[in-house]
């Protein structure tokens, strides 16, 4: 979907996350999570994913100061390609299980 060897996503509480500006269309693969995308320019901006309701998975790169987003996690190893590297602190194979979601934030918290 991003015609890259990965994507930078910032995780929210969906609580406090809302579309102020424009509308939305679903893209990407149409199974349960779901991605959605600026319905002008059909740029991809952020992700709910299935079975993680609570959070709300930004792209990282269309948010003020960029930079200050490191990469804490990365998902989908199994497919990473040899000579990639992040400097992220955890890795899965695929997607973490949603029971380990609690565990991964106090890590977070505990890296600043």
């Amino acid at each position: 979907m991003s015609a890259s060897a990965f994507s930078l996503t910032a995780l929210f509480p969906a609580s406090g996350f809302a579309v102020t500006h424009g509308e939305t269309v679903i893209g990407g693969l149409h199974g349960p999570t779901r991605h959605y995308f600026c319905a002008h320019c059909l740029t991809w901006l952020f992700t709910r994913a299935a079975g993680v309701e609570e959070f709300v998975g930004v792209r990282s790169s269309l948010l003020e100061n960029p930079q200050h987003y490191l990469p804490f996690m990365e998902t989908w190893t199994r497919e990473k390609l040899p000579w990639v590297t992040t400097g992220a602190s955890v890795s899965y194979e695929a997607f973490p299980e949603p029971q380990d979601y609690p565990a991964l934030m106090s890590q977070f918290r505990a890296r600043r």
